[in-house]
Order: C-alpha cells, then structure tokens, then sequence
C-alpha cells in the first residue's frame, strides 16, 4: 500500500484561533474528543482541519470535516486549498450532492453532514477517517445531533477515532458533558466593537421591504460605503427586499442576494466584490455561522428565520417563518465589527430581544423521524428510546415515527424491518416518498414518478408575486391540469426539457424562459439536477433501469376514493397498473396537498 500524501506546510494567517493551535494541539493529542467552541470571526472552520492534519501527521486516511450546508462545504473547501496552495479535489477536496470533488490524494475531505451520514451505510465504522471534525454542531440538526449519537457509539468500537466538536456558541457544556467531560477551549472571537440599535416597525403595516429601507437609509447617511449584511428569512423575503432596495438607486452600490441554492458565479460577486463599490448582501441564516462575507461592517437583523416543524397531529412538516433565539441574534451580529468598529441594526425592540428563547430548540425536538428510525433500524442500531442523543426526542415524536413506518408497509408489528422497508432505507429520501418509487417501480411508471417525487421534494418553482399575480397565474396555466395537480407537474417537466440537451440544460436560454413564465430559475435547476441524482442513485443502490419519459399522448381520467381524499389522476394508454395503485396515489395525493397548503408557496 503507497505511504499517505504527506501534508504541505500549514501556514496560520492571523486570526484568534492561531493563538489557541498549540492548546488545541495537545487536548487533540490527549483526548479523543476534543470541544472548540469559537466565536463568529474566530477562523474555527478553516484552521481546525489544519491543526487537526499537523496533529494526524502521516497517519492513514482522511480527516472528515462537516458542514450543515452545501454552499458552506464548497466555499470552505475552497478557501483551505488557497491558503494550503493545493489545486482543489487533490490534498483538499469537498463532497456535497451532485458534485464530487475528491481523489485518491485527497487527505481533508469538506462534506455536508448528509454526505457522513449516507456513508455509514456501507462504511459503518467510517474506516476511511483517522479525524472528523462536526463544525457548527451549535445548530443542532437533525443529522448532527444523529452523528453525535452515532460517533458516541462509534468511539467505543475505534479507540483511535479522533473527533472535534466545533460550535460557535457558550451552549458547549452540553457537548462536554454527552462525551463524558471532554475538555472545551474558548476561543475569543471579534476585536472591534459593535453599537447595538434597535428599530422596531414604526407601525403594524410597514411591510419588511419598508422596513429594511429604513434602516439602509439610515446606515447610508451615516456612512454610504461601507458593506451591509441583511439577515432575511427566505428567498421570497430577498427578492422583494431587493426589488425595494433597486428602486432607491443607491449610488455606487451593488444588491446581492444569498442563499443556500445560490450558483457559483453568482457567490463569487459576494466573496470578490468589486473594487469601489459598497454590497448590500440579502442572505437567509446561511451567513450567520456557515459562512464568513469579508469586509461587513453594518449588520440589519429582521429577528426572523424559516423554521421546520413537523405537526404529529396532521402528520405535516411546515416551513415557517419564526423568530430567532437570543443565541442566533448574537451570532448575527458578530457578522459585523471584525475588520473595524461595527453596528447592528435589529429590526425589533429590545424588549422582543429579551424576551426570545436563549437557544433555538434541537431540530430533533420538532421534525418527523420516520426516516431516522428507519437508517437506525437498517444499522442495528440502538432503539432511538435507547439511542444516545443530547437531547431525546418525545415519545409522542417517536410513536409518530413508527406509525409512518406501519403504514408505509416498512416495518412489522414488532418494528422489525420488511423487505419493503430494507428497500427504503437504501434510497436518499424521504421514507413515503420512498415508497412512491418503490411502487411505481413495480406498476411500470418509475419514469413519471421520479419527475413528481423530485418535484415535491424542492419548493415549487412557480413563483407569483403579489404585484404580477394575475399575469402569473395566466402564465401557469398553460400546464394546468384541471384533475391532476400530479400531471400539471408532469406537463411543466417536459415543457422544460426543451431546455435540456443530453445531460445538461442550456441555461441562458432556460433562464429567460423562466422569467417570462414566472418560475423560479435555481429550483427549475434543482429539480433537473435531483431527477438525475435520484435516478443514478436508483440505478446504484437498486440496479434499476430508469426508462425515458414517454412522450405526451393522450391521457385517459380516473377517480379513486381512497379515505379521507379523493385522487384524481391520469394515466397513459396500456398502462392500467396505475388504476390499482391506490396505496401510491393516496401517499402522491396526502403529501402533494399537505405540501402545497402549508409549504410550497413559500
């Protein structure tokens, strides 16, 4: 076997992380789990791998390191190979969905938490890793809190594991104390200090895009260069703040939206800004940890992100727009005041302020976990009422979970997995929408039932603003179906393959295409990519053949009453199977509606 690539030489640029290395250094040599909790600015995510890789030496294998997001796992990777001086995918390379940038030298491999996740499955001792690194574990995901419980276990079984817990708020005793006392080093963020302002809505009628205005006026008189981040709680928020914000015609300024879907070009503007020109960045939560934007200076604080909750109740998971905890309010404004003096404008009074949960709740606390217990089924792994986790989930959580699972034909009453459900737990998706390709698989319409499944697992690319919406719905309705919402999808889909070339999509072309029709570009994008990526991935894990879509024809209408809903549908001549496929319809049917009322039109 050839001797590892040994590591260039590491150079620390001056942040308040390089004072701590040698302290980091020796907790890493001691202990195998090792808590850095640093604050925003502190230069945690790009020098931890490094002293992580000094510390490894020549020892075998990679160093894993974690991100939430996808566009932070890229821009991370990226930043560490110019400061290392590597090409990207050879000693630092990255893995996130539809894109791998890693090769057999590759020694710091970035990857989103998911990516760590799906390989347990066929690695479950993730034996290709001497180090992993879990950074912004304060987020508490879902997948982190899992890995957490995972690499719990794991480390009992690999003494020689090391693991590095990386959080950018003072809430690290807990991670100390699930690890059984694991040492924790601060390290201090922010130099410079930041003025604190607090501007409520001058009325219950001033709209957000207003609002934001305001406070851009304001900040503009007291300095009209300096950069400005405006934390917003989605994509919707950031087109119609930028719309407000295009009609001052501020001089010498540039818009910039961010957010996780973002193209590359398009994230260059906002990490190479041009010379002489003040930004205005609009970005979702993404920038407050995942993500460093040099040169902020002022930060404008709305105090409000989307939220995902999973109602048992109703058996629906909602995307909702809540306020921040007082943790996440810091961590946005420690955005500013890194390069001199900085001011934060909060969008809300210091009573809300101080009347805010002091942290955000654990994504695990409020999110379906059918999917959850079926990969720990599938890894023999612990019951999740025995599984170690920081914070357990409630009973009423869990039961909810198994519920899903009986239903969708994945486990037996006495919860042990089915052949169905051994099926489900190979595929990268939601167990019920799983389960829709699973039976169109059987009843010869995987085809169409990719395209829907994908469909309904981004938000709806049909965007209707509420000045043109009229002029939108007129636009949509050339791909209304008026009995099936499925075959709307299904005729929106090949209008877009005229787009499409082999295996890829001329874009400038789709993307006027887009405009004119009021459909959101990146999820057009999205939803071809996730087609691809589901379909390669069926032919993987499955050994599926994915048949083309068959070409428009004449659709017969069927109606089937299934309980609690009624399922309209269409179906090609000759393929009648779907007329007894009422399992399939009803999951297509509870989870389109359900998706489409409380989530879609986000």
């Amino acid at each position: 076997m050839s001797e590892p690539t040994p590591a260039p030489h590491f150079r620390y640029p001056d942040l308040p992380i390089s004072r701590h290395r040698e302290e980091i250094a020796a907790a890493l040599r001691k202990h195998q789990v090792v808590v850095v909790v640093g604050e925003t600015g502190s230069g945690k995510t790009t020098q931890l791998p490094k002293i992580a890789l000094e510390v490894a030496g020549r020892r075998r294998g990679k160093l894993g390191c974690t991100q939430p997001r996808r566009l932070a796992a890229v821009a991370v990777a990226r930043r560490i190979a110019e400061e290392v001086g590597c090409e990207l995918g050879g000693y630092v390379g990255y893995q996130v969905r539809f894109d791998d940038r890693t090769g057999a030298d590759t020694r710091l491999k970035l990857m989103t938490d998911g990516i760590l996740l799906a390989e347990t499955q066929d690695d479950r001792d993730l034996r290709q890793y001497h180090t992993i690194i879990l950074d912004e574990a304060h987020e508490r995901s879902l997948n982190i809190d899992f890995l957490l419980g995972y690499m719990k276990l794991l480390l009992a079984r690999r003494p020689e594991l090391k693991l590095i817990i990386s959080s950018a708020t003072m809430d690290a005793g807990s991670f100390s104390e699930f690890f059984g006392g694991a040492p924790v080093i601060n390290v201090e963020g922010r130099t410079y200090h930041v003025d604190m302002h607090y501007m409520p809505p001058r009325h219950s009628e001033e709209e957000q895009p207003e609002h934001v205005c305001r406070a851009v006026q304001w900040l503009s008189e007291y300095d009209a260069k300096g950069d400005v981040l405006v934390f917003l709680p989605g994509e919707r928020e950031i087109r119609d703040c930028a719309a407000e914000l295009e009609r001052l015609d501020l001089p010498r300024t540039d818009i910039l939206p961010l957010f996780a879907r973002l193209g590359l070009n398009e994230q260059q503007r906002i990490f190479h800004p041009a010379k002489g020109r003040r930004r205005i960045v609009l970005a979702t939560n993404v920038a407050e940890t995942s993500l460093t934007i040099p040169g902020i200076i002022y930060v404008i604080d709305s105090g409000e992100a989307r939220i995902s909750r999973y109602l048992p109740g109703r058996q629906i998971q909602r995307l909702q727009v809540e306020p921040i905890s007082q943790a996440s309010a810091r961590q946005r404004a420690g955005r500013c005041g890194r390069v001199t003096e900085g001011v934060c404008i909060r969008l809300y009074s210091e009573t809300d302020f101080e009347n805010r949960d002091a942290f955000t709740d654990p994504e695990i606390k409020r999110s379906a976990l059918a999917g959850v217990i079926l990969r720990m089924t599938d890894l023999k792994l612990p019951p999740l009422g025995e599984f170690p986790l920081p914070d357990p989930p409630s009973p009423r959580l869990v039961n909810e979970g198994y519920k899903t699972l009986r239903e969708i034909g994945a486990i037996d009453r006495q919860k042990r997995l089915t052949p169905t459900g051994r099926s489900l737990a190979r595929l990268p998706l939601d167990p019920r929408l799983g389960r829709m390709l699973l039976e169109a698989e059987h009843e010869k319409a995987l085809a169409e039932v990719l395209v829907i499944v994908a469909g309904l697992s981004i938000m709806d690319p049909r965007e209707r603003p509420a000045e043109f919406a009229a002029q939108a719905d007129q636009a949509h309705a050339q791909w209304k179906n008026e009995d099936s919402d499925f075959l709307s999808m299904l005729t929106l889909w090949r209008a877009s393959l005229e787009f499409k070339e082999r295996n890829s999509l001329r874009r400038n072309q789709l993307r006027k295409w887009c405009a004119k029709n009021y459909l959101n570009f990146l999820r057009m994008v999205e939803w071809h990519n996730l087609v691809q990526d589901l379909g390669a991935a069926l032919q993987d894990t499955m050994r599926w053949r994915i048949p083309a879509l068959p070409e428009e024809a004449k659709l017969e209408t069927a109606k089937v009453n299934v309980p609690g809903a009624e399922v309209y549908y269409q179906i090609q001549p000759f393929n009648r199977q779907l007329l007894n496929n009422s399992i399939l319809l009803l999951l297509v049917g509870c989870l389109l509606f359900m998706t489409n009322t409380h989530s879609r039109r986000r």
